[in-house]
């Protein structure tokens, strides 16, 4: 680029006549708005300023021969639309250099050169660019770039080779000229020395080798092999290695099935006879370890071998130890991701002061391994990455890599997305995509080496697209040529990336004849000394394991109460405000309510006893994570957690000035989303198990949106994988009209989940049982007994009910009660023919109706069962042996029958039924959905089912369909 005025005038003196008067007609528009012009001759007009003969500067001739780098053919009189339309041609390789990349090996899904980057499409022969100088049309100086034709050569080499990029979607100027730069200065390349090529070949022909060690000796076992994609565990190699050296503490890893059990060996040195042994396990016999095999932690149910994750320690100089996890994953492959981010934000928050965690990016970085098909297709994918940004979620960048086989299982990718590019929905979010050959390994960790540059300087998202193949079908019991016969013609024929490798490094004299097959044979020989060297072992009919012992301890071991004075000092606390914040006062009106709440004579309500919850926990050193959509309010604004200066816009949470805390208290509004959300708090819950983390669905059954990670994280994956969460979940449940989606958190669903004291169920119906359960949630926090907790929550028509709200003695004494007495029953035990049972809302709708009753029930017992599971199957036993005349144990809920608890309860109660006992249940008939949307229908059903709740039945049967 001439960068003085003596050079521009130059440059504007190779034009005269026409072209000349052109110029001057596009500069006019230019200073009117730059805007109207077309694009490369705007670019000259911002590089090179006006004209010079428009300036009234003497303008200086063509430079002679003597002085210029080129050949003699230089026109005197240059035509603008040639140097024009080679500036296009430039910005066009920058912009579609990728459509003529040399990525794919296979496949043929290569397209035809595009016409943006053909010369003949701009009007242009080789020999009018050799007429231009390399200076007019790109701004960098090279050795032996002298003409216009150097430079396009050079692009073509930059942006079309085994490594291209994509980045004129990120709008930012300082990201975009790093990049630029990068790129164009030829600086995007790594270049390994010999014996830094012969490290990598080494690696490369040693997960070839194990992957051929498994193929041939467990023969038709799936494993879902790496083989088409084995540049990938280099690239993870350096990428761990650059983290090294960036003294970043965590690399924390998710991937799906393809190429994991070669991660795991090759980069978390899981031992190859503890992988052998999972092969070779029959009913009979197993294929035993050596001794001294490092073990894995499996839990007491297992998975498939290719599920597991793993950790391991690394360093490379630094003096930082780097530790490498990678997450445990379910077949719905892209679900991790959020879960890995989780871990990554847990990592990196600090959270032993107030406040909001103090926050420390180098703690760790997530890489996360996408597939093809799944990266464009799988929702939650674009949920996370919405996260990346966020302040409550970003974790300083992730490196995304899509594991880019060309196929979804059996399907081409016409079939799987529309768009050209499975990286094509990184797009929206900014993120630069680099694309890279699979079959070039240098290429492969120079993506590597940009990702974690941009990564280090930008703190954002970036993504490679390996693309590669797929050597055998999805699995290798699959036959991939019954669907794409061409396709796997191709690569039957075509060499592995080890042996294309090492025939470039012979070529080029860095590897001796024979080399390549003496490394290939050590490792063939060695895999198969340890796999000879096993023992098998008779072990016999192998007999399922149970769940550990302690999770069968009791949960009222733990002590939940906290004295008065304690509790009104925390009150008195968060009414307080810092000097000169100016709340809405509707909102501090409504707050003020609570000064008085823990008095004789008065009652805290449902987010005042929330609120002492959390308070308690937070002077009790445990930090608290709380997020979700509208949490900082609460849905039904009873929480107002985080408050807003009415002039200044700026937040305050009563919980940030509270005194004597050295525990964070992390509150945030999530985003619109529930999959990568609830996937990301469980991965925090996982990685920092100090913490209480709370997850709060804006309406119970908005979760279904999460329903994988409810499914195959937080309901098993400690049963499965030995991975503990004690996080809880708040789910708003309770019918009051308004339709399907606002009555019914699903409550069914996480019973019949329920087993092996997996979690805790509850649907409690006062503040201080809320108190008690929330702290025995904490308390539980990184011992053997935690687990997560579900939490059926009030709405609007309860959370403000004075039936809901506790006196003082209830938070200081006591704890929290599975069973709750209802009231205003006036039992008399000989009387009490009817045990009445229910849990949540209707229950308190069946106490406003006995409070205006003219006449007391006292032929029935009834009780509330605020813990559904563990279900208190004793605790109620033991009421029933105070009720000698009982008749019937009615179970009374406001769902469906097919819904709530009743089909999980049936079976408990049923086995407490004496000869002469019946078993009912009241309730809404089965639906197909949980609730209508006419509140007058509502009403008359509802009423219907309290008053069969306090009604004999007609015949001994109930008119609920019993």
């Amino acid at each position: 680029m001439p960068g003085n005025e003596e050079s521009a005038e130059r440059f504007w003196g190779q034009f005269h006549g026409q072209n000349a008067g052109y110029l001057e007609q596009q500069y006019e528009l230019y200073k009117e708005d730059p805007e109207q012009v077309e694009s490369s001759i705007k670019s000259l007009f911002d590089t090179h300023g006006a004209p010079a003969w428009m300036t009234g500067e003497e303008v200086i001739s063509p430079i002679s021969n003597e002085q210029t780098p080129f050949n003699a053919g230089v026109s005197e009189n240059l035509d603008v639309t040639k140097l024009t339309s080679a500036i296009k041609l430039v910005e066009a390789i920058r912009r579609y250099g990728h459509t003529d990349a040399d990525i794919y090996s296979v496949g043929g899904y290569k397209s035809a050169p595009s016409q943006m980057l053909s010369l003949k499409h701009y009007g242009l022969t080789e020999e009018d660019l050799k007429n231009i100088p390399a200076s007019w049309i790109w701004e960098r100086e090279k050795e032996g770039v002298k003409t216009g034709l150097d430079v396009i050569n050079l692009m073509k080499k930059y942006y079309t080779g085994t490594i291209t990029f994509e980045y004129d979607h990120v709008n930012n100027d300082d990201e975009r000229t790093w990049l630029f730069d990068l790129i164009e200065e030829g600086n995007a390349r790594f270049d390994p020395d010999q014996e830094e090529r012969k490290d990598i070949l080494r690696r490369l022909s040693e997960v070839e080798g194990f992957e051929k060690f498994l193929h041939k000796t467990f023969v038709g076992q799936k494993r879902f092999s790496i083989e088409g994609l084995e540049s990938m565990i280099p690239m993870i190699d350096f990428l761990v290695k650059y983290a090294n050296e960036d003294n970043i503490e965590h690399v924390m890893m998710g991937m799906a099935h393809r190429g994991r059990l070669a991660v795991l060996a090759n980069v978390l040195k899981k031992p190859y006879d503890k992988i052998f042994s999972e092969f070779n396990y029959t009913r009979d016999k197993e294929l035993m370890p050596s001794e001294g095999s490092k073990a894995i932690n499996y839990g007491w149910t297992g998975d498939v071998k290719y599920h597991f994750g793993a950790e391991k320690e690394v360093i490379h100089g630094s003096k930082v130890n780097t530790k490498i996890t990678l997450a445990h994953n379910p077949s719905h492959l892209e679900f991790v991701n959020p879960v890995v981010e989780g871990f990554a934000r847990a990592a990196q928050d600090e959270r032993e002061v107030s406040g909001y965690p103090a926050r420390d990016i180098n703690k760790s970085m997530p890489l996360v391994i996408h597939g093809d098909a799944a990266f464009i297709g799988e929702g939650v994918v674009a949920e996370t990455l919405n996260l990346s940004g966020l302040p409550g979620y970003t974790t300083g960048g992730t490196v995304h890599l899509i594991a880019n086989n060309q196929l979804g299982y059996t399907t081409d990718r016409v079939d799987g997305r529309s768009t050209r590019y499975a990286s094509d929905l990184a797009k929206g979010f900014e993120i630069p995509i680099i694309r890279v050959s699979a079959d070039d390994p240098i290429s492969c960790i120079s993506a590597i080496k940009i990702a974690c540059e941009y990564r280090k300087k930008f703190h954002k998202d970036v993504l490679i697209d390996l693309v590669g193949y797929r050597r055998y079908g999805h699995n290798e019991m699959d036959e991939p040529r019954t669907t794409q016969p061409q396709l796997y013609s191709e690569i039957d024929n075509h060499p592995s990336v080890a042996t294309l490798f090492a025939r470039a490094m012979e070529e080029r004299k860095l590897l001796e004849s024979g080399e390549f097959d003496e490394i290939k044979n050590e490792i063939e020989t060695r895999l198969s000394d340890i796999y000879k060297g096993m023992t098998e072992s008779e072990i016999g009919e192998p007999q399922p394991k149970s769940m550990p012992e302690v999770l069968s301890n009791r949960l009222d071991q733990f002590e939940t109460a906290v004295d008065l004075e304690t509790l009104q000092k925390i009150n008195e606390e968060l009414l307080e405000r810092p000097e000169g914040f100016k709340g809405f006062k509707k909102t501090e009106r409504i707050l003020q309510r609570r000064k008085d709440a823990l008095k004789e004579g008065n009652k805290a309500d449902w987010g005042t006893g929330e609120a002492l919850a959390f308070a308690s926990i937070l002077k009790d050193g445990t930090p608290i994570r709380l997020t979700g959509q509208d949490t900082e309010r609460g849905t039904f604004a009873h929480r107002h957690v985080v408050l807003h200066d009415v002039e200044t816009g700026e937040k305050y949470s009563p919980m940030h000035g509270l005194s004597d805390v050295k525990a964070s208290f992390d509150v945030r509004n999530s985003p619109l989303s529930e999959a990568a959300v609830l996937g990301f708090e469980y991965g925090y819950s996982v990685y920092s198990p100090n913490t209480l983390v709370i997850w709060e669905a804006q309406f119970g059954d908005f979760a279904n949106a999460g329903q994988v990670i409810i499914d195959q994280f937080i309901a098993s994956a400690r049963a499965k994988w030995n991975e503990k969460s004690n996080m809880v979940l708040l789910l708003p449940h309770g019918y009051e009209g308004q339709g399907p989606e606002h009555s019914s958190a699903r409550l069914e669903r996480y019973l019949q989940m329920a087993a092996e004291n997996n979690w805790i169920v509850a649907n409690v119906t006062s503040s201080a049982q809320l108190f008690h359960l929330l702290r025995r949630q904490a308390a539980m926090r990184s011992r053997p007994e935690a687990r997560p907790l579900i939490l059926m929550t009030p709405k609007s028509s309860l959370i403000r009910d004075y039936k809901m709200a506790s006196s003082a003695e209830e938070f200081t004494s006591g704890g929290f009660k599975t069973l709750r007495e209802q009231p205003y029953f006036d039992t008399d035990p000989e009387k009490a023919t009817r045990l009445l049972l229910g849990s949540g809302k209707i229950m308190i709708d069946i106490e406003g109706e006995m409070e205006e009753a003219e006449e007391a029930c006292d032929w029935i017992r009834a009780l509330r069962v605020e813990q559904i599971y563990p279900f208190p199957k004793k605790a109620i036993q033991e009421e029933i042996k105070k009720l000698p005349h009982l008749k019937e144990i009615v179970w009374v809920q406001e769902e469906p029958k097919n819904m709530g608890s009743w089909d999980f309860v049936d079976d408990y109660l049923r086995e407490l039924l004496e000869d002469d006992q019946k078993l009912h249940v009241i309730s809404r008939p089965k639906r197909a959905a949980p609730a209508g949307g006419i509140p007058t229908v509502h009403k008359t059903a509802h009423k219907y089912i309290i008053d069969q709740a306090l009604s004999e039945f007609e015949g001994g049967k109930s008119s609920a369909g019993n």
